[in-house]
């Protein structure tokens, strides 16, 4: 992959030094490793694009970005209570810890280390971030602070050839991400994105098409109801081994990422994180959500949920939710040979939301701002009906999710080893059928499960 290149220096032997990192970006993205006899050390940047999986077994340190080529060294009957009751009940976390016994997350800037005593994960001092917004200076303009800041992110892209890919939902996220690409001028750009359908998805396909009119941009989009959630032909219907932790909407993604690959797209830039910087919070006196109950939780996993926030990773310099949903999506793309770049939340970017009065980042305003100075329409920088996917995981869940859960009572994983309970997912069932709209949460349950025997 071209974006990527490693540095290898083994001339103090028998100590070897190699370091994965991203080309062109002065704070590049990396994995380092560091060989000696009797340890091996490995350490990774601030970014966590592609986070590394780890296992030891034999005497012998096992990893990879993709879980699923750690496959020989998983057991599904070998599960981490805390984290199975997680996913279950969504209240996922930032942790080094994995679905699988052994098996290791290596977050942003840890450190693994290997020895002859087994392998062990240290993680960092927790990173500093600006607590409360501070007041402009008379006469700055934050716009055009955030244009400057976001085209010069986008411009050390590590691309070689400059043929690059935009995910373009048609909202602010991604449509500011689509301007400064556009303000880069690289070489061959291509845009692509899922439509939701429906009312909604007209709406928003005429606010891709503004986007794509605007930027000069070569698009494909692709209708995401003809990919939902266990869809016959997808990852999951098909049990191809993958990650049981994967993203809901997998199944689309992996045509976006496919249709990227046809075109030669060495980067794909994402509107990940434009939630995250744009929320207001308090990261001094923050309060989680409360949970929605799930009643077929079983009795193994009740008991977990108390252990849910333990053995935490400290809080890191990019949100937290940001390199939660990496671990989700990129995998996808760097199996198609795509190095995935979110320029929202590169920590430059980061630091600058944190400073930014509340006035500018309530509604995402100086986005939509940004986005009218461009020249663009009112109905596309604010637009009434934004774009979501819940259409399209409940034509999953009933057309294709269903019949799963049928399978499940009669055979299960989850309910072999005590995690949910198979009358109350029974009863699960028979309400889906009178229900005008099936419960989403069904889908964290059905996912993990077809996931599990997909490495089985």
């Amino acid at each position: 992959m071209s974006t990527l290149v490693m540095e290898v220096n083994d001339d103090q032997a028998p100590r070897v030094r190699v370091r994965v990192k991203e080309c062109h970006r002065d704070e590049a993205d990396f994995v380092a490793l560091n060989m000696e006899p009797g340890e091996v050390r490995l350490a990774a940047g601030v970014f966590g694009t592609g986070p590394l999986y780890l296992t030891e077994k034999d005497g012998e340190l096992h990893a990879s970005w993709d879980l699923t080529l750690l496959r020989p060294h998983l057991r599904a009957d070998r599960l981490v209570p805390r984290v199975v009751a997680r996913a279950l009940t969504r209240q996922h976390r930032y942790t080094s810890e994995t679905l699988f016994e052994g098996v290791y997350r290596l977050t942003e800037r840890a450190a693994a280390t290997f020895t002859t005593s087994g392998l062990s994960i240290h993680y960092p001092e927790p990173a500093e971030h600006v607590l409360e917004p501070r007041t402009l200076r008379p006469g700055v303009d934050p716009l055009a602070a955030l244009d400057e800041l976001l085209t010069d992110v986008i411009c050390q892209a590590p691309t070689a050839s400059g043929c690059v890919g935009v995910e373009l939902s048609g909202g602010a996220d991604s449509g500011n991400v689509a301007l400064a690409v556009k303000a880069a001028r690289f070489p061959e750009t291509y845009s692509f994105g899922l439509l939701v359908g429906g009312s909604t998805g007209k709406q928003q396909r005429e606010r891709r098409r503004a986007f794509v009119e605007h930027c000069g941009f070569r698009d494909t989009a692709t209708p995401a109801m003809q990919h939902p959630p266990f869809y016959p032909g997808g990852v999951r219907a098909l049990r191809k081994p993958h990650d049981p932790a994967g993203a809901f909407y997998q199944e689309a993604f992996d045509v976006v990422r496919e249709q990227a690959a046809a075109r030669r797209c060495e980067v794909m830039f994402t509107g990940s994180g434009g939630d995250e910087i744009n929320a207001h919070h308090s990261r001094t006196q923050a309060e989680l959500p409360t949970q929605e109950p799930v009643p077929w939780l079983g009795n193994k996993a009740v008991r977990a949920l108390s252990e849910v926030n333990e053995h935490l990773a400290p809080i890191p310099v990019l949100p937290v939710p940001t390199l939660m949903a990496f671990g989700m999506h990129n995998p996808g793309f760097l199996r198609a040979g795509i190095w995935p770049v979110s320029p929202l939340v590169h920590p430059r970017i980061v630091r600058f939301m944190e400073q930014l009065p509340r006035e500018h980042k309530r509604g995402k305003a100086l986005f939509r701002e940004r986005i009218r100075r461009a020249g663009l329409p009112e109905w596309v920088a604010a637009p009434g009906e934004p774009e979501n996917f819940l259409a399209v995981l409940e034509n999953g869940l009933r057309s294709y999710g269903l019949p799963v859960l049928d399978d499940m009572l009669k055979e299960s994983v989850l309910v072999d080893l005590g995690y949910v309970d198979r009358k109350a997912l029974a009863q699960a069932r028979k309400d889906a059928d009178a229900a005008l709209v099936v419960p989403d949460l069904l889908c964290d349950v059905l996912a993990l499960e077809v996931g599990l025997r997909s490495l089985m």
